[in-house]
Order: structure tokens, then C-alpha cells, then sequence
């Protein structure tokens, strides 16, 4: 049983308790927890679905030859997948689909407002580098036949059109799609439908665990005093303040 459903299991005896906060102590605390045994090979899967959704391939196969724990895909295609992401975050897009292409063709042809946003990422390429006539010509022959299709993206080439009516940009209310965080978008949704084409989680397990466990702290303190993991970086519990 997992540290989310302790938090929970014991949430569930407080509230049918007195209404007043009850006090738990360390020690019993930490029985409760000691009664739960969780699985080395369990913790051990988690990390390797972090280590490869997150793309540390290196890391992945040091952690697969010291715990014998195996992915559950071919860690090549980590490196294939980073390659991709990696060009999106240079701003090397034309190259980016490219990879895509050469990985699995039915990603783009399957998945078209991911194509549209790297089309869309492409343009805001041509804007940064100040090739105003190729990102007009751009714009009108590769995105607008889209944008009539879809209104949603009609909506978001008109906001990318836009920074071309401002010599400076930081005046415009969209200078945004200029930023590094655009491209970082436009790479997590690349790296997304990637591992999706390969049967895996778009997220790695971990970090939802943890914002779990946090829900689950916040909904406990309102009904005990109990030793919490203030820092999860550290994961030490800490004596409740009474």
C-alpha cells in the first residue's frame, strides 16, 4: 500500500472520531507506517517510468543494470524522442518533424493540432529571426488553409500574425509566443504524443503521487495533529505543533 493511501486510510478513522483534533503522536505514527510493506520492485518500476518518460536515458539503463529493473520500452527510442524535443527547444522545428516523421508518420497525420502548433512554432521562428515576407507567405499557405477549418486555430495564427504590427515586441499583448517557455510548450506536447504512440504514460507517475500525498496532508490537517513531510525533497517527518 502506497504512503497515499496510509494518509487516507487514516483520514477516514479520524473523521469518524471526536470533532475536536486529534493528536498523533510520532511513534504511533511511524508504527502505522511501519505496518506497511511496500515492494522494492514497485518503488523500483516508478523510478524507471520516471527516469524514461522524463527521457534520462543514461541514468535509466545504469538503474536497469543495478536493480535489474526493465523498462517497458526500448530505451533507444529515448534518445530519439529527446532528439525531437531538443530541436523544438533550439527552435530547429523544420528538423523537429522531420525526427517525428522518421519515428512513427502517423503521429502528425493522426494528431493535427499537434501539427498545427509545430507549424505555429515554425512561424514564431520566422517572426524572432526577422523574416517578416517568409513568415507572411508562411502563414497564408501552410497555417491559414488550417485556420479555416478550425476556429480554434484560426484564433491562435491570429495572435502569432500579430507580433508582426510591433517594432517592439514587449509592447505587444502577445509577445509571449517569443518567450523560451513557448517553445518548451510546444516540445512537452511534441514528447507527450510521442510516448503515447508507444503505449506509455505522457506522464511520469511520480509527481502525481506527490501532489496526492499533499492533498491528502491538507485534507488530514484539519483533522489531526500529526508528523507531516513539510519538505518532499527531504521526506522527514515532522513533529505536529500542538
Amino acid at each position: 500500500m502506497s504512503l497515499f493511501w496510509i494518509v487516507i486510510r487514516q483520514l477516514a478513522e479520524i473523521e469518524e472520531m471526536a470533532t475536536s483534533k486529534k493528536v498523533i503522536t510520532r511513534e504511533e505514527w511511524e508504527k502505522k507506517l511501519n505496518d506497511v510493506r511496500i515492494r522494492k520492485e514497485d518503488m523500483n518500476r516508478l523510478v524507471m517510468n520516471f527516469l524514461v518518460t522524463e527521457g534520462y536515458v543514461d541514468a535509466a539503463e545504469k538503474f536497469r543494470a543495478e536493480s535489474g529493473t526493465e523498462p517497458d520500452i526500448d530505451l533507444a527510442t529515448i534518445t530519439d524522442r529527446m532528439a525531437v524535443k531538443k530541436a523544438v527547444q533550439c527552435g530547429n522545428v523544420e528538423d523537429a518533424i522531420e525526427k517525428v516523421n522518421d519515428l512513427n508518420p502517423e503521429i502528425l497525420d493522426t494528431n493535427p493540432q499537434l501539427f498545427f502548433h509545430l507549424q505555429q512554432q515554425r512561424l514564431i521562428e520566422l517572426i524572432r529571426n526577422g523574416k517578416v515576407e517568409e513568415a507572411l507567405e508562411f502563414a497564408q499557405e501552410e497555417l491559414a488553409p488550417r485556420g479555416e477549418e478550425n476556429q480554434s486555430f484560426l484564433e491562435e495564427l491570429e495572435k502569432t500574425v500579430a507580433l508582426l504590427a510591433f517594432e517592439d515586441v514587449s509592447n505587444c499583448p502577445v509577445g509571449e509566443l517569443l518567450n523560451i517557455s513557448q517553445r518548451l510548450k510546444t516540445a512537452s506536447e511534441v514528447n507527450a504524443a510521442i510516448l503515447t504512440s508507444q503505449s506509455h504514460e505522457k506522464d511520469p507517475k511520480l509527481p502525481s503521487l506527490l501532489k496526492m500525498l499533499i492533498w491528502a496532508q491538507n485534507q488530514l490537517d484539519e483533522k489531526a495533529a500529526y508528523p507531516r513531510i513539510n519538505d518532499l525533497s527531504k521526506a522527514t517527518l515532522e513533529d505536529p505543533s500542538v
